[in-house]
């Protein structure tokens, strides 16, 4: 009894120690915490069988969406869709996204309640979602992404739709939390570990996994935060060390430009939109796998290349859009930028204050669909 007072007497130091930054995120933003938590505990379970495209090859418990760039060709309705890259067509199918995104801000708002208060009643009510879409067979969801990012006359769906699950990141930091809270019953929490494992055997043995894997920006950046995140849940040390060996390997040097910006990003026609996701995407990387062993943080590819370089490339540019050097992007420029995990991240990482001033400032609770669909990392204080 002796020493596990001791430990409850040490664990606030230990926090810190972990995480510098943990104790002032958590008294600067209480009252949105709270506020996002009592939101979460209202809402009913809901999942992707609650809807139904006609269009979609695959079945009720598929997970589908369509390309957001694609568009009927105006010389026949009847022919495949052509592409108009950065516009998103309102008229796709996205029903199957909104609702996944729904349940990762669910599940974010609860377990960063929980961290907020240790009030165990949100991880209850964080159980009931999870059970919903992972365990129950009247509305679970399938363990793949077969359907997803289809395109009219073009696919049945496509690598590139594994983006869509980056959504699922915010999910498995919170069932992490649960775990260690004990509040997962051990048959639920089999399943749950089971469903995450037999996905991520999916995405990475798929041609479809296989091709996101390989992608050369975003994409392929998304994919290793996915597989680091779903690894970490199922104890899978062979994809975690891969995706340390593959953000050093592959990601860090061929995505990033000396000066710290992304070349494949910057050539969209959204780049910077598509520049802070990237960024924010790298950061979660390096938040998630760095420990006493691996500091990706401070990793330098090339002798030139880190995620330092990268923060300070960018930051001037949320600090004053007014300065960004390069096209505007074609849709959605003015919901730019919001508080983005890299600042949080990287303030925590190189103890830097400027980073998280700039972060407390800006918009912690968007609702742009575009945003939220960018924007995986809702809570980063599950993630400290």
């Amino acid at each position: 009894m002796r020493y596990s007072f001791l430990i409850l007497l040490l664990l606030p130091c230990l926090l810190q120690a972990q995480s510098p930054y943990l104790s002032r995120v958590l008294t600067d933003t209480r009252p949105i915490i709270l506020e996002h938590a009592k939101w979460a505990l209202q809402q009913s379970p809901k999942t992707i069988t609650a809807y139904r495209c006609e269009r979609s090859a695959g079945g009720k418990h598929d997970f589908y969406s369509e390309g957001d760039y694609w568009w009927p060709d105006p010389v026949s309705t009847d022919s495949p869709y052509i592409q108009r890259d950065g516009q998103s067509n309102p008229a796709n199918f996205v029903a199957h996204r909104q609702v996944m995104i729904r349940f990762s801000r669910v599940m974010g708002a609860l377990a960063a309640g929980y961290v907020a208060t240790k009030d165990k009643t949100y991880l209850q009510r964080a159980l009931v979602h999870a059970r919903a879409w992972f365990i129950n067979s009247a509305t679970r969801m399938n363990p793949n992404l077969l359907y997803a990012q289809a395109i009219k006359g073009r696919a049945t769906g496509r690598g590139i739709g594994i983006i869509d699950t980056i959504h699922f990141l915010e999910v498995v930091q919170a069932l992490r939390i649960m775990e260690k809270a004990g509040m997962i019953p051990p048959a639920d929490l089999a399943a749950l570990k089971g469903w995450f494992a037999d996905y991520l055997q999916w995405m990475t043995t798929h041609p479809y996994g296989k091709d996101e894997m390989n992608a050369k920006n975003n994409h392929g950046t998304c994919w290793v935060m996915q597989v680091a995140a779903f690894a970490q849940f199922t104890g899978n040390q062979e994809w975690t060390d891969f995706c340390i060996n593959r953000y050093k390997t592959v990601l860090l040097p061929s995505q990033m430009a000396e000066d710290g910006s992304f070349p494949q990003e910057l050539r969209r026609t959204k780049p910077y939109g598509y520049s802070l996701f990237n960024l924010d995407a790298m950061s979660t990387i390096c938040q998630l796998l760095s420990d006493k062993d691996h500091d990706l943080w401070r990793y330098t590819a090339d002798q030139q290349r880190n995620m330092g370089k990268g923060l300070t490339f960018m930051y001037p540019y949320v600090k004053d859009k007014s300065t960004w050097p390069n096209d505007k992007d074609v849709m959605y420029w003015s919901e730019w930028p919001v508080a983005h995990p890299f600042l949080l991240f990287g303030a925590s990482a190189f103890n830097n204050e400027e980073y998280y001033r700039l972060w407390l400032l800006l918009n912690h609770d968007p609702q742009v669909e575009e945003v939220l669909r960018n924007l995986p990392v809702r809570n980063p204080v599950i993630y400290l």
